[in-house]
């Protein structure tokens, strides 16, 4: 199992709107891809934004490859990011996991 992990910043006022965006299309998108087994979503204010990691788990990397193409280091951006983002950072990174409870 193939953990990929992306990191995203917005402003605090657009933190409630972000994560709804993500609970709305980026979550079900995700999930529409075979080899996906999990979606979470974690959020971590600060005092100058709002962080969000998206943490799905994979079956494969070839499984990551059908969602994010053949880079699959590369970060996947909405249109809608457009509106929200502070930054786009251009990579994601990914953990295997080697041990489970």
């Amino acid at each position: 199992m193939i953990i990929r992990m992306w990191h995203g910043r917005v402003k605090n006022d657009d933190a409630e709107a972000y994560r709804q965006f993500l609970i709305e299309r980026a979550i079900p998108d995700y999930q529409s891809v075979a080899g996906n087994l999990s979606v979470k979503i974690l959020e971590r204010q600060e005092s100058d934004a709002t962080h969000f990691i998206t943490m799905t788990s994979w079956e494969s990397l070839d499984r990551i490859k059908a969602f994010a193409g053949d880079d699959v280091v590369k970060a996947k951006y909405y249109p809608e990011d457009e509106r929200f983002l502070l930054e786009f950072e251009p990579s994601v990174v990914h953990y295997e996991v080697v041990g489970e409870s």
